[in-house]
């Protein structure tokens, strides 16, 4: 559920400013209504330490574990580190410099530049490479005097005395500031002196918790100077806006009646979109957060929670899509090993553990084990099968076009059942309210179930009575004009106004509702998109036989791990999407919710919210 937010104003004497933003983040359960930017000079040491960090993890040596450090000699190690990383990158750039010039000199051999320039004092002379043919034609003029030098690779090279005519067609040769041999005693002279920078990031690496421990020092300042930016003031008084769980009133009054704070608070207004979201989970539910930390939603302060209604529907599609039990039993056993290795329950384990089941199930209802047809002679792995929703129908006496046609109605009858999920509680939530818009989302319901009915009629042909079924969608359009615009701040005569200047919107919405009920088939096809893969690459696979059968089994072992990783980004495109599109929209939800983040003593990383 969603936890209830209480508006709250804290007062204090400006000489006390700094007690009570000590206090207030002690507290930790006031979300800051304005958050202003720290200190821009912490922020920056803090962004610069960040980044050093990331960079040092390149360089973690395994089993090279540094001790704790002081502050001074944190200080110490942090400025060699950066120090090191920027002579290192500096090398690298002269590194790439001297490569680019040796390659470009190499073959005119290891001579001194400083020799030639200085002969040049004395005789105009240029360097051209050419092929054999602008050689014939050099050889032809007798307005040049040059003189031939040992070839350069596969081409003539010739020392040209005087300036050369624009006409040469040739490739003129400038002279290095360094000899070869002098480039590659640079090159050794950058190359130990990186190896040396390695050796002190190493170093910085192996105590990279000093570094994670300075970092969560530093982001609690940035933390505390930002709270200290937001803090209002006025004739000797400072104050803070915010927001605190309506559950943590008491703790709130205690502190404020301890610290003698003048106070002011009131429940928090769900149309006020600065109200921040703080979702209360229970152990169910729990399971879907991290696919909602992953995808960084946050439900608005006067929407919904539907983690359960994700959570189910979610698992439900994870296995349609996925679609196959053998893949299960990898994700199973996969999820089994990591578990034993982490040795936690973590809510993504948890979670793991459920679309494992729900795909294995769902695999062994429709007899697709890794797509082998071969499953089906195996009489436990047949006897698991529904008839009627069979990948290989041939073994049930049931058509392939009956065996996709229930799929089908299966796919539109979960899609009908969501929707309409979102219709009852669009009813619930306007009954509660006193509003009668929600005469309107009956509408809805009624427009949807007969929608689902009109799409079973176009896609599989099933006979229903379409007047009644016209019928039913014009008395649901109908009341959603007349209810549409309905809420308790306006009159009767308001709300109808209102829902009849949106008829246009409501016409084009209906038809929207249609392609959302169609959309639910992106279940089925997603689903034997995959199977059709699967039997692909097992077809490949078969033609290879005697010696070559370890070629069909690398075959299969990619093809398979390609089905899977294609398989994971149809979940997040389709799976995530009728739960965040079709449903949510039908309910009107916009996702626009803003994560509580109290301002708080933050002791880890995870503390953060992000």
């Amino acid at each position: 559920m969603i936890e209830k937010m209480r508006s709250v104003c804290v007062a204090a004497r400006a000489s006390r400013k700094d007690e009570l933003l000590l206090s207030l983040r002690d507290l930790g359960i006031l979300h800051l209504a304005v958050k202003r930017a720290a200190d821009p000079e912490l922020t920056e040491r803090f962004d610069a330490l960040s980044r050093l960090s990331q960079e040092l993890k390149e360089y973690e040596v395994k089993g090279r574990r540094g001790r704790e450090l002081s502050d001074a000699e944190f200080d110490e190690t942090y400025r060699a580190a950066t120090a090191a990383l920027a002579e290192k990158t500096s090398n690298n750039a002269r590194l790439a410099e001297l490569l680019l010039e040796k390659e470009r000199i190499k073959d005119w051999g290891d001579f001194d530049p400083r020799e030639v320039r200085a002969l040049a004092d004395v005789v105009e002379l240029h360097f051209f490479r050419m092929d054999k043919r602008e050689y014939r034609a050099l050889l032809a003029r007798e307005d040049f005097s040059f003189i031939r030098l040992r070839p350069v690779g596969k081409q003539e090279a010739v020392a040209l005395v005087g300036k050369p005519d624009d006409a040469l067609s040739a490739t003129e040769f400038r002279l290095p500031e360094k000899s070869l041999s002098e480039l590659e005693n640079e090159e050794r002279e950058l190359r130990a002196r990186t190896a040396a920078c390695d050796e002190t990031l190493a170093d910085s690496a192996a105590c990279l918790k000093s570094y994670a421990a300075r970092l969560l020092e530093m982001r609690n300042e940035v933390e505390y100077s930002a709270a200290d930016a937001s803090l209002e003031s006025s004739d000797g008084i400072v104050w803070l806006s915010g927001y605190i769980p309506a559950s943590q009133t008491d703790r709130f009054t205690a502190a404020a009646s301890e610290h003698a704070w003048a106070w002011m608070m009131q429940d928090a207004d769900e149309s006020d979109a600065g109200v921040p979201t703080e979702i209360r989970y229970n152990k169910v539910t729990v399971l879907i957060k991290p696919l909602f930390d992953v995808l960084g939603v946050v439900p608005g302060y006067g929407e919904y929670d539907i983690s359960f209604w994700f959570l189910a529907f979610f698992a439900l599609f994870f296995a349609m899509i996925i679609g196959d039990a053998g893949y299960g039993t990898l994700f199973l056993i996969g999820t089994i090993v990591f578990h034993a290795r982490t040795k936690k329950i973590m809510n993504v384990t948890l979670l793991m553990y459920l679309l494992s089941a729900t795909t294995i199930i769902w695999g062994a209802l429709t007899g697709t084990w890794f797509g082998l047809e071969a499953a089906m002679d195996v009489p436990f792995l047949k006897a698991l099968v529904i008839p009627g929703f069979a990948n290989y129908p041939e073994y049930f006496d049931v058509t392939a076009s009956q065996a996709q046609n229930n799929v089908m109605r299966f796919c539109f009858t979960i899609g009908v059942i969501q929707l309409a999920l979102a219709c009852v509680m669009n009813i619930r939530r306007r009954i509660a309210r006193r509003s009668l818009a929600w005469v309107a989302d009956l509408g809805w319901l009624l427009a949807v179930c007969a929608l689902y009915f009109m799409v079973l009629y176009l896609v599989i042909g099933v006979a229903v009575n379409i007047p009644v079924v016209a019928a039913v969608i014009g008395v649901g359009f109908l009341l959603v004009v007349l209810f549409g615009g309905m809420s308790p701040d306006k009159s009767f005569s308001q709300g109808l106004k209102a829902g009849l200047a949106d008829t246009f919107t409501t016409f084009l919405n209906t038809i929207s509702a249609f392609g959302n009920v169609m959309s639910y088939i992106r279940l089925f096809a997603v689903g034997m998109a995959s199977l059709a893969i699967a039997q692909s690459f097992n077809d490949m696979a078969s033609g290879f036989g005697g010696p070559l059968v370890v070629v069909g089994i690398a075959i299969m072992i990619v093809g398979h791990a390609l089905n899977i990783v294609m398989g994971f980004l149809s979940v997040v495109v389709h799976g995530v999407r009728l739960n965040l599109l079709e449903f949510s929209g039908q309910l009107g939800m916009e996702w626009s919710g803003i994560a509580y983040d109290p301002f708080r003593v933050l002791k880890n990383e995870r503390d953060k919210r992000k």
